[in-house]
């Protein structure tokens, strides 16, 4: 067996292959491949950063299956940005019998591929370069040596596909799975696709529904052809080249027609050669324009954005407004009690204002009966009922999933669950602060004197003055009694009585005047119960829930750049 044998053994087709094509090893050492460098260009570069981006603030929001296809075309454009800018890819792909072997020996001038009436003839992914430096590209795709062409036609002096590598695949339907499975892995790295039909086959819904409907999004690097069109008798290849049109629209596949990007559409035989040199044309000036690796990649962003649509793209305009706020500290202020805080307070203010303005036998009276109280001179303050508590505590968690319902409405669900997430976080102990703040401006009430208004001196000494008249009309008339003084018991009776009428007049009177000053004081205490419970759930639970917003518009942003619309995704 000779050395070129020892390298590829597959039997008549190598024997009759060897005939013609010169393999990769026969060749001097390939020069190193020119690597496109640096970041890609324009708006995929953009994209890129930005999904890369966008990956990592979702990471810990979304599971892995979620980015594995986003990660997937990160590492693919990664691998394809190491290997060579000055060479184009691009796959032969076919139904069994479609003459993709056939074309790229017409392409080729020489028969790289063995074409003939054993079905499958192609087994295996064979390549074809027109130039040197493709071998990182080769390797990529795992075409070993021995599959690896050279048209000797032309050879490495051909310019006018001087940068090209065919692969010529597997048939895609294909009874062999490992066949089809090998199709679908070279596809997805190339550059680009020559789908490869015939008149029989062109409109087979296993080609239609698996690949060109899914590949719709890849339209700028995509080939339709029709081969064999040498079997349709006179006009009818026209009528089956627009009806394969007229499919492919129905796939959601642009035409590259009247200088519109999208994919090209052309009729040949590839066994008359009919056709071959328009092909050989267009697809001569698709690889010097160097931009299929780009657009592929792109196309790649376009199709990872759709997919990830569901869980990055909201419904309306997600968030907490001023109102869901101010609801949020109303239900936390009626769980603390803020309004009975208040009532409290007020009470309190008008209590201690009837203690110091009402007469002293009053006072008496309520001294007297502070000592008849067991435990001390004031009353115990009575517990908080347990039914309290529960009632208190099941109205801050309601409360809670009141607002995370509200911030999480219309998101994506990931991030609808991470807001409920981040809100029940912020809840625990959230009763608990609460009741704190409860007793500390319950504690600062009671341990500091509510400032008194400025009649309240005068109100006091006019309850003295009373006293007073009582004490002196009293003695008045002692002294009469006695002999002391003159008899007149007229005079010293009014005095008491007046001192006695006026204490209860000048008590009355306060009571009225403090009800304005003890309404302001409770409505305070109210306020600043109300607003420290507030500014507790605001730490707690309001300022995290914004910034899980913040967090998913910001990601929102990243995809709206992925997407290529920018700011105006929603």
């Amino acid at each position: 067996m000779s050395a070129v044998d020892e390298r590829w053994d597959d039997g008549l087709i190598a024997r009759r292959a060897n005939e013609h094509a010169v393999f990769d090893d026969a060749y001097p050492p390939e020069e190193p491949h020119v690597p496109i460098g640096g970041a890609y260009a324009g708006s995929l570069r953009g994209r890129l950063d930005a999904l890369r981006e966008l990956m990592g603030l979702s990471s810990t929001r979304l599971d892995g299956a979620t980015l594995a296809e986003a990660g997937r075309v990160l590492d693919e454009a990664a691998a394809r940005q190491r290997l060579s800018s000055g060479h184009t890819v691009v796959a032969i792909a076919g139904a069994t019998g479609s003459g993709k072997s056939t074309l790229i020996n017409a392409l080729a001038g020489v028969p790289v591929s063995e074409t003939g009436l054993r079905r499958p003839t192609t087994s295996a992914p064979i390549a074809c370069t027109w130039s040197e430096g493709a071998a990182g590209l080769l390797d990529r795709l795992a075409i070993p040596g021995r599959l690896r062409r050279k048209p000797l036609a032309g050879g490495a002096g051909d310019e006018a596909l001087q940068g090209l590598v065919l692969i010529d695949l597997p048939d895609h339907d294909s009874a062999v799975v490992a066949h089809r499975e090998q199709v679908d892995r070279v596809l997805a790295l190339v550059d680009a696709v020559i789908w490869v039909v015939d008149p029989e086959k062109y409109a087979d819904a296993t080609l239609h529904e698996r690949y060109l409907r899914p590949l719709a999004g890849y339209a700028e690097v995509t080939f339709v052809v029709l081969n064999q069109v040498d079997r349709l008798p006179g006009e009818a290849a026209h009528q089956v080249l627009d009806d394969l049109r007229r499919l492919l629209d129905e796939d959601g596949m642009a035409l590259g027609e009247h200088g519109e990007p999208g994919a090209a559409v052309l009729a040949l035989s590839a066994l008359t050669g009919e056709g071959v040199a328009e092909l050989r044309e267009t697809l001569g000036a698709f690889v010097r324009r160097r931009h299929a690796a780009e657009r592929r990649l792109s196309a790649d962003v376009d199709a990872a954005a759709v997919r990830l649509r569901p869980v990055y793209v909201a419904e309306g305009r997600p968030g907490l407004g001023e109102r869901s706020r101010e609801d949020f500290g109303a239900r936390l202020a009626v769980a603390v009690g803020a309004s009975a805080a208040g009532e409290a307070a007020e009470r309190e203010w008008r209590r201690n204002a009837g203690r110091a303005c009402g007469t002293p036998w009053l006072r008496l009276w309520r001294w007297y009966e502070g000592l008849r109280t067991p435990g001390g001179k004031t009353e115990p303050r009575p517990e908080t009922p347990v039914e309290d508590e529960l009632t208190a505590r099941q109205r801050v968690e309601q409360a809670v999933r009141v607002v995370a319902d509200e911030a999480a409405r219309g998101l994506p669900l990931p991030w609808a669950q991470a807001v409920r997430e981040t809100a029940v976080r912020g809840a625990q102990g959230l009763p608990e602060a609460l009741d704190e703040l409860a007793v500390t401006v319950g504690e600062k009430r009671e341990g500091g004197r509510p400032s008194r208004p400025a009649w309240w001196p005068a109100a006091v000494l006019a309850q003295a003055a009373m006293t007073l008249l009582q004490f002196y009309g009293a003695l008045w008339l002692v002294g009469q009694i006695v002999g002391v003084l003159e008899p007149g018991l007229l005079p010293p009776v009014l005095v008491m009585l007046g001192g006695i009428v006026g204490g209860p007049l000048v008590e009355w009177a306060c009571a009225a005047a403090a009800r304005g000053p003890a309404r302001r004081y409770g409505q305070e205490t109210e306020r600043r119960l109300r607003e420290a419970a507030a500014a507790c759930g605001r730490a707690r639970v309001l300022d995290p829930v914004a910034a899980e917003l913040m967090r998913y518009r910001e990601v929102r942003e990243q995809y709206a750049t992925v997407s290529g619309r920018g700011g105006r995704a929603r």
